[in-house]
C-alpha cells in the first residue's frame, strides 16, 4: 500500500481558506486546544493538545483558525484528483490522506522510488501542496512510512513497526487513548513490545480494541483476509428532483440514505470498510470516489463522508467543479467484514449507544421531524465544560456526531457545587430577594449577603418563605470588575409552596451588580 500524507492538513487547508502566506505561523483549534499546528507554529514551542492561552503566549503571532471538517475536506478534493491522474484505484481514507495499492502502478512506472517522485512533483505541481509517500505492508504501516518518507521493503512491516511508540496507535479516526495509556503503564512502550504479546493474552486483557491493535503492531492488516465482494442489493440509490446543488442540502439527504445502507448491511451481518460513492449530474457526468475506513463505518461515519465529498464536488473552486446538479447519488459497499470479524462492536451507535428496537424507532421519529421542519430543527444534548449550568451542555443537531469536547469533565473554577438545575432558563426570570424586614438583599465585598435572605418574589408575584439557603458564590471570571468587587454571584435557594398542595421548590438565583432586577433565576432542581 503507499500512502500520500499532507502534513499539517487542517493548517493548510485553513490557511489557504482564508488566504493567510504560508511563512507565518498557524494552529486550528477545536474545544480551545490545538489539534494541528504548522511547522513555523512548532518551532516556537506550540504543540498538539496545547490550550490556546499557551499556545499563543509562546507564539503571540499566531493565527488561530477553528476545526472545520468539510473545509478540510473541500479543500483536498483537488489532491486527491491531481494522484487520481497518475494511478487508478484511489481511496481517500480522510482529508489530508490518501492511500493507494502499490503493485500495478509501480510497475508501470518502473519500480517504487520513480512512483514516489512522480506523485510528489505531480501533486506540488498541480496543488501547490507539499506532501510525503510511504510503502508498506497494510494501510496503518503505510501512513507511518509516510509521516517519515520511508519505503518499507514488502514483508519488513513488523520490523519497521517495532522501535516506534505505542502512541501511533492512536491515529486520527480511532479512539485508543485509553488503550495507549494503559499499555505505557504496563511497561510496553514501542510497538514491538506490544506485537511480542500472544493473541490469546491480549484478548484476554484487552478484548477486541487490543486485539485489533495488536494485529496493527505486527504489520498485518487491519482486519482479518474475510473480504468479499458484496451482493449487488446491497447497493443504495437515490435520484434527486430538481437535482441537488447545495452541499447543505446534500448533507441532510446523506443522513436518511446512509441509515438505509447501513441498515441493509447489519441484517446480514456485515459492515463496510470501502465505502464507493458515485453520482451522475443532470447533464450525464460521471463522478466517483471511494473511501477507505480503518474500522467499520456507523451511519454517522457514513454521511460524513458523503458530506466531505460533495463539499469537494459541489465548492471546488477550479474546473473540477460539475456544470450541473448531481441528479442520482449511490452508495457501494466495495470491501465489507463478516459482523463477527473482531467483534468490532458492529451494534453500536455513532455516540456509543445501543441500537435497540426503541432507539431506532426515536431515531426515525426525530429523522421525521427534521425531514418537516429541516436539518436545525431537532437538537441532543452532549455534556460541555463550563462555570455556569447554561455552559456546561452543548446542544447537537441530531445526526452529526455527539461528542463531548476535551475537558468537559474537568473541575472548572467556580463551578457549582453538587447537582446542576434539571431546567435552566434560556432568558433569565426577574426575582425579588428581601430579608426579614422587606429590604431588598445584596452582595457584598466580602462575598457575603447584607441580610440573610427571608423572602423572594419571581416576577412580581406573591413572596415566598426561604427555607433554606446556600451561597452566595461568587463569579470572579469576569476581567472588566474593578479589584475586589464582586459583580456576579450564585445562590441556591429553597422556596415554600404557596399552597397546601404544591410542594417546596428549589432554585439558583443569580445576583449581578448594577443590574435592573438584582436577581434573577438562572435554573430551577427537580
Amino acid at each position: 500500500m503507499l500512502v500520500l500524507w499532507c502534513p499539517d492538513w487542517p493548517v493548510v487547508a485553513a490557511g489557504a481558506a482564508a488566504g493567510l502566506p504560508a511563512h507565518l505561523p498557524a494552529a486550528v483549534f477545536a474545544a480551545n486546544r490545538v489539534v494541528a499546528c504548522s511547522a513555523i507554529a512548532r518551532a516556537s514551542g506550540v504543540r498538539r493538545d496545547m490550550r490556546r492561552r499557551e499556545a499563543q503566549s509562546r507564539c503571540p503571532e499566531l493565527a488561530v483558525f477553528a476545526e472545520d471538517q468539510d473545509r478540510d475536506a473541500r479543500l483536498f478534493e483537488p489532491v486527491v484528483a491531481a494522484v487520481e491522474e497518475l494511478v487508478v484505484g484511489v481511496e481517500a481514507v480522510r482529508p489530508g490522506v490518501v492511500a493507494v495499492p502499490v503493485s500495478g502502478a509501480s510497475g508501470y512506472f518502473g519500480g517504487e522510488h520513480r512512483l514516489v517522485e512522480l506523485l510528489v512533483d505531480h501533486v506540488s505541481g498541480q496543488t501547490g501542496v507539499e506532501c510525503q509517500v510511504g510503502v508498506a505492508d497494510g494501510l496503518f504501516a503505510a501512513t507511518l512510512a509516510a509521516h517519515r518518507s520511508v519505503l518499507v521493503e514488502e514483508g519488513t512491516a513488523a520490523r519497521f513497526l517495532a522501535p516506534l511508540s505505542v502512541t501511533e496507535l492512536e491515529q486520527p479516526d480511532t479512539d485508543r487513548a485509553e488503550l495507549v495509556d494503559l499499555l505505557r503503564r504496563l511497561g510496553l512502550r514501542t510497538l514491538g513490545a506490544f506485537a511480542a504479546l500472544s493473541e490469546q493474552d491480549v484478548v484476554g486483557r484487552f478484548g477486541s480494541e487490543g486485539l485489533l491493535a495488536h494485529r496493527l503492531a505486527n504489520g498485518q492488516d487491519e482486519r482479518p483476509p474475510h473480504r468479499r465482494r458484496p451482493p449487488p442489493e446491497l447497493f443504495v440509490t437515490k435520484a434527486f428532483d430538481p437535482p441537488l446543488e447545495r452541499v447543505d442540502v446534500a448533507a441532510f439527504m446523506a443522513k436518511t440514505l446512509a441509515g438505509r445502507f447501513h441498515s441493509g448491511l447489519s441484517s446480514r451481518g456485515l459492515a463496510c470498510t470501502r465505502l464507493g460513492i458515485y453520482a451522475t449530474t443532470e447533464r450525464g457526468e460521471e463522478l466517483s470516489r471511494i473511501w477507505r475506513c480503518a474500522e467499520p463505518l456507523t451511519p454517522e461515519g457514513i454521511a460524513d463522508r458523503v458530506r466531505w465529498q460533495f463539499e469537494g464536488w459541489l465548492r471546488t473552486r477550479d474546473g473540477q467543479r460539475p456544470t450541473a446538479g448531481v441528479s442520482e447519488l449511490r452508495l457501494e459497499p466495495e470491501e465489507t467484514v463478516e459482523g463477527t470479524a473482531l467483534q468490532l462492536g458492529l451494534w453500536q451507535g455513532g455516540d456509543g449507544g445501543e441500537h435497540t428496537p426503541e432507539a431506532d424507532r426515536a431515531a426515525r421519529a426525530l429523522v421525521h421531524v427534521q425531514g418537516l421542519l429541516g436539518p436545525d430543527s431537532v437538537f441532543t444534548a452532549v455534556p460541555e465544560g463550563g462555570r455556569g449550568p447554561a455552559e456546561r451542555v452543548r446542544l447537537v443537531p441530531w445526526g452529526d456526531q455527539r461528542m463531548p469536547s476535551d475537558g468537559h469533565d474537568a473541575s472548572w473554577p467556580e463551578q457549582l457545587p453538587g447537582l446542576s438545575p434539571a431546567t435552566v432558563f434560556e432568558e433569565p426570570v426577574p426575582a425579588f430577594v428581601t430579608d426579614a424586614e422587606g429590604v431588598e438583599v445584596s452582595v457584598t465585598d466580602r462575598y457575603a449577603f447584607t441580610d440573610p435572605p427571608h423572602q423572594v418574589s419571581i416576577e412580581g408575584g406573591a413572596g415566598r418563605h426561604v427555607l433554606a439557603w446556600a451561597g452566595p458564590w461568587p463569579v470572579l471570571a469576569r476581567w472588566w470588575a474593578p479589584e475586589g468587587r464582586p459583580t456576579t454571584a450564585r445562590v441556591q435557594v429553597v422556596l415554600e409552596g404557596m399552597s397546601g398542595a404544591q410542594s417546596e421548590v428549589a432554585l439558583l438565583l443569580n445576583w449581578q451588580a448594577k443590574r435592573n432586577p438584582l436577581w434573577t433565576v438562572e435554573g430551577m432542581y427537580d
